[in-house]
C-alpha cells in the first residue's frame, strides 16, 4: 500500500534540549536534530540556527553510490562529485549549488561522512536570495546521537525515505520556534 501525501511537515523543538526536536508528517514522528543555536526568527550566515517559519521544499538530491535513487514526489537529482553550494556572501551565486572547484566559500555535497546521502532543499532564502540571512538549509541525515547541525535539521537514515515517499511538490515544511 502506497503511503499518502502529507501536505505539511512540520518541526517541534524539545523544550528541553533546543538543539533537538520531533518531525511530524501526518502519522510519521521521528526524532531530529537542529542548529546548534536552536531555532531562530532572525536568522543569519553561521549563527548555527534553523530558521523558524514555513518554506517550500524545492528538490531532493541523493548520492547514487551510497543506496537506492528515493521514491518521492519531488524533482530528484544525483549528488556528483563536482558538487558544491556557496556560502559566501561575496559571491553572486550566494545559496546556490555551484560546480567545483569554488574559489569562494561553499560546502561540498559530496561528502565522505554520508549525511548528505539524502538532502532535501529547504527554500530558506531563496526567493529573493539575500546576502548574509543564511545558506545551504536543508533536511539531510543526522549524525549519530542526533548531535547539533549549522541550522538544517537532520534525521535518521532509515527515516529518511519514509519521509520523501510521503512529499511532493506541494509540501512544505513548517520549523517551529
Amino acid at each position: 500500500m502506497k503511503p499518502s501525501r502529507v501536505n505539511v511537515i512540520r518541526v517541534f523543538r524539545s523544550p528541553l534540549d533546543h538543539r533537538r526536536g520531533r518531525l511530524e508528517a501526518g502519522n510519521l514522528v521521528m526524532p531530529c536534530a537542529l542548529g546548534r543555536s536552536g531555532t531562530a526568527r532572525a536568522k543569519r550566515e553561521g549563527d548555527g540556527a534553523s530558521p523558524v517559519g514555513r518554506f517550500r521544499i524545492l528538490q531532493a538530491f541523493y548520492r547514487p553510490d551510497h543506496g537506492p535513487r528515493p521514491r518521492t514526489g519531488l524533482p530528484l537529482r544525483r549528488i556528483r562529485p563536482a558538487d558544491g553550494w556557496s556560502d559566501d556572501v561575496r559571491d553572486r551565486r550566494y545559496n546556490r549549488l555551484v560546480p567545483l572547484p569554488c574559489p569562494t566559500g561553499h560546502e561540498t555535497m559530496w561528502r565522505d561522512d554520508h549525511l548528505y546521502d539524502v538532502v532535501l532543499d529547504i527554500a530558506w532564502n531563496r526567493g529573493p536570495v539575500v546576502k548574509g540571512r543564511g545558506s545551504a538549509i536543508f533536511l539531510h541525515l543526522a549524525r549519530p546521537g542526533f548531535r547539533p547541525t549549522e541550522g538544517c535539521v537532520a534525521v535518521d537514515r532509515r527515516m529518511i525515505r519514509r519521509l520523501m515517499e510521503r512529499i511532493g511538490p506541494d509540501t512544505r515544511i513548517e520549523i517551529v520556534g
